[in-house]
Order: structure tokens, then C-alpha cells, then sequence
């Protein structure tokens, strides 16, 4: 039934249902061999891997049209099965064989592709392997654990799949190639499909999760000079005599934070890169369904002994890295404080001192308006002795000197007052301006 024609379908409907069903297991039948490639995109072009795959298609005559970022192409030999991941692409080569073939001469999938095509992908290796896939007729377990040394090197193994297969492997690479082999008890198609993903997927993202141990050495070597230098830089707070010395250690502590901060933000993504395939390698052996086989270590015994201690090692690291980042924080917001207290003392400091200054104007001021007063009255009472003079005539038996003596109070009166006035306005103008 198709969608009614009023239903707005949203834009990533379809590639998202298409990404839940991507990258299905490629059912297989015993004996096949398989070889597997995991390549890291780092420094190359985009869209680097699918033109190369796209040569290949050429070179073998098959015309290869890929969309999106994962493929299965016939070439008629060989399979090719070819992913695009976040960090790198990988190929996987599936090469069915006859029953008893490649069991006395060593061989692989590889062989029957080109050479200078292989030679020539695009991208740094960062996981190979041989898969053999061999029925219980070819190869019985027990012929394998016979060959067993108890001096030679350890070997994993396990029954998966409830039981319907053996799986043996060293996770050591010879001739630069790690190895299984899985003898097929009683697999389906599909479950061999999925236990050689699993078993693949395993070794790429143990690999993958691993490039964050290099990274995380380094940063605790910084880390434990970063440490020392901290502590050393508290030891001068609290010993610090002036502002100056604040101000120095501050200007250390901000540099030191720099520098964390970047290495933070070189580091983050890959160590949280690392805990994501950390947890793929568990999930993709939890999946195994394992059944101990006497004698040897199951793969999650394994990964828990080998690569779990440098997990924890990456782990350990990202959170002293976080952590020093924290108390570099708090060590500068506290020494920020304490420079911040002693500019608010010294801004106190001046404002008292602007205070007193007010303060002294004032008393000048208050003295200059005396002093004024005193010089308007005198100036007035001249005026007035002047105008009398000029009428002594009609003001007698009155003197211009009386005159001038009575008026002079009345005068230094009008000039207290009016100054009086004038200041309360002026100050209730700029109360109103605040």
C-alpha cells in the first residue's frame, strides 16, 4: 500500500531506514578465505577510497557504480565487500575455495587480486587480516588442539555461535597479517556471515581503540610536569608579598591553563573515540556467544588481560587531564580574587583619600564664600556711601557715614542669604542629575 499523497515525508526518511538495513553480513559457505583491510583516512583526499575502487572496476573490466558508503561487488574469483567508516575504510575479500585447497600451501583471498591495486589504496593500514573458513571435515578441532605447544605461544579460542563453530587465533601478525580460523561445526550461511564480521570487526576496533595508548603516554608525561608546576606556582600564592607578585603568578597560572586547554582539545576526540571501540570490541565479543574451550583463554578473557589495562590507562589520563584543567580553573579564580580584593583596597584607598580632598575643598570653599561675602558688603556699602554723599543734603541731620554704618548689616544680611540660596540649588540640580 502506498503512502496516502496528503502525507509531507520527511528528507531522510528513506536513507535513514536504508542506513538501520546497511552493512548486512555476506551469507557464507565452507571452505572460503577471506582477507581483510582497514585503511585510515588521515592526510588523504575525500572520496579517495571509491575512485580507487572505481579503478579497480576498470582494471578487472567490471563497471562499478557505488553509492553511498558501502558496497558488494562480483568479480567473478573474488567477492569485494567495501565500507566507508568515520575514520576509515576497509575491504573485505571473500575467495571460495574447494575442499582440502590452500590447506598444504600457504595462500589467501589476496592472491587473486591485483597486486599494484592493492599496493596503491589510498589511506595508512591499520588492520589486516586472514580469515580461513573451513569445515569440521577438512580440519578437526582436535587435530588443531593437538598442535597446540603448552611452551608455544598462548592462543584464544572458543566455541561460538552455540557451538556451531571453533575459533582459534594468536592476535599476533605474521608477515604483517593477523590470522583466524574458523571451523564450521554446524554454521548456517548467515551465521558464518556474521561471525567473520564480528571476528574482523574485533581486530579493527581493538586496533583502533588502541591509537589513543601513544597519545595517552604522552599526555602523562605533560600531565606530570603540569602537576609539579602547579604545585610549585601555589607555593609563590602563598607566598606572594605584593601585587606585583599576584599579578605574575597570575599571568603563569593563565598561560598553564592555555596550554591544558589545548591539549584537551587535541586529545578529547580521541579518547572518546577510544571508549566507543572499547565498547565495540566487548559488544562484537559478547555477540560470539563463547564456550570455553579447556585449556585456553576466550577472547573476552583475553581483551579484559590485554587491552583492557590500557583503556583504563586512557581512561586514567583523560580524567587527570580534566581534572588538572579544573584546578588550574580554580587556582586562577582564586588568585584572580585575591588580586581583585587588593585593587578594590587600593580603589578605597583613593576614594578616601578623594574624600578628604572633597572635604578640604569644602572648608576652602566655605571660607572663599566668607571671604566673598565680606568683599560684596564692603564694595556694596562703597556704592551706598557714594549715593549718599551724593544726597547728603536731603538726608541731614543723617551723615553719608551713618548711612554707610546702618546699611553695611543690612547689605552682609542679603549676601549671606542670596549665597545661602544659590548653593542649595546648585546642589539640589545635581541631586536631581543623579
Amino acid at each position: 500500500m502506498t503512502l496516502p499523497v496528503h502525507f509531507a515525508e520527511h528528507a531522510q526518511r528513506q536513507a535513514l531506514n536504508e542506513e538501520f538495513h546497511a552493512r548486512p553480513p555476506v551469507p557464507l559457505e565452507s571452505p572460503q578465505l577471506i582477507s581483510y583491510l582497514a585503511l585510515l583516512h588521515d592526510g588523504e583526499q575525500p572520496g579517495a577510497a571509491l575512485q580507487h575502487l572505481i579503478a579497480l572496476g576498470k582494471l578487472l573490466d567490471r563497471p562499478i557504480d557505488v553509492e553511498g558508503s558501502h558496497s558488494l561487488i562480483d568479480f567473478g574469483s573474488f567477492q569485494l565487500k567495501w565500507e566507508l567508516h568515520n575514520e576509515f575504510s576497509s575491504y573485505t575479500i571473500f575467495r571460495a575455495v574447494a575442499p582440502g585447497e590452500g590447506l598444504d600451501d600457504s595462500t589467501s583471498a589476496l592472491a587473486v587480486v591485483p597486486a599494484a591495486w592493492l599496493q596503491s589504496i589510498p589511506g595508512q593500514l591499520i588492520a589486516a587480516t586472514h580469515v580461513e573458513l573451513r569445515s569440521a571435515a577438512e580440519i578437526t578441532p582436535e587435530s588443531v588442539m593437538a598442535q597446540l605447544s603448552p611452551t608455544g605461544r598462548q592462543m584464544v579460542g572458543a566455541r561460538v555461535a552455540d557451538g556451531a563453530a571453533w575459533v582459534f587465533t594468536d592476535f599476533l601478525f605474521e608477515s604483517g597479517f593477523s590470522r583466524f580460523l574458523v571451523i564450521d561445526i554446524a554454521l548456517t550461511r548467515r551465521q558464518a556471515g556474521r561471525t567473520l564480521q564480528r571476528l574482523v570487526e574485533i581486530e579493527t576496533y581493538r586496533l583502533m581503540a588502541l591509537l589513543a595508548f601513544p597519545v595517552a603516554k604522552e599526555v602523562g608525561r605533560r600531565l606530570g610536569a603540569s602537576e609539579r608546576l602547579l604545585a610549585e606556582l601555589m607555593d609563590r600564592t602563598g607566598s606572594a608579598r605584593s601585587p606585583e607578585d599576584e599579578r605574575s603568578v597570575l599571568a603563569d597560572l593563565t598561560k598553564m591553563a592555555a596550554e591544558v586547554e589545548h591539549s584537551v582539545a587535541r586529545t578529547t576526540f580521541r579518547f572518546g573515540a577510544t571508549r566507543a571501540y572499547h565498547s565495540l570490541v566487548m559488544q562484537r565479543i559478547d555477540e560470539l556467544r563463547e564456550e570455553r574451550i579447556s585449556g585456553l583463554p576466550t577472547f573476552h578473557e583475553f581483551m579484559e588481560r590485554r587491552l583492557l589495562p590500557a583503556m583504563h590507562t586512557c581512561e586514567t589520563m583523560a580524567r587527570r587531564q580534566e581534572d588538572l584543567s579544573g584546578r588550574v580553573a580554580r587556582n586562577s579564580q582564586l588568585l584572580r580574587t585575591r588580586v581583585e580584593v587588593e585593587l578594590e583596597r587600593q580603589n578605597q584607598e583613593l576614594l578616601a583619600q578623594m574624600n578628604r580632598r572633597a572635604k578640604l575643598q569644602l572648608h576652602l570653599q566655605e571660607t572663599v564664600e566668607g571671604l566673598s561675602v565680606v568683599a560684596i558688603t564692603y564694595y556694596a556699602s562703597q556704592l551706598v556711601q557714594y549715593m549718599a554723599k551724593g544726597v547728603k543734603h536731603y538726608i541731614e541731620p543723617l551723615t553719608p557715614e551713618i548711612l554707610t554704618a546702618a546699611a553695611i548689616p543690612l547689605i552682609a544680611l542679603f549676601v549671606a542669604i542670596g549665597t545661602r540660596r544659590m548653593r542649595k540649588h546648585l546642589a539640589a540640580a545635581e541631586g536631581s542629575g543623579h
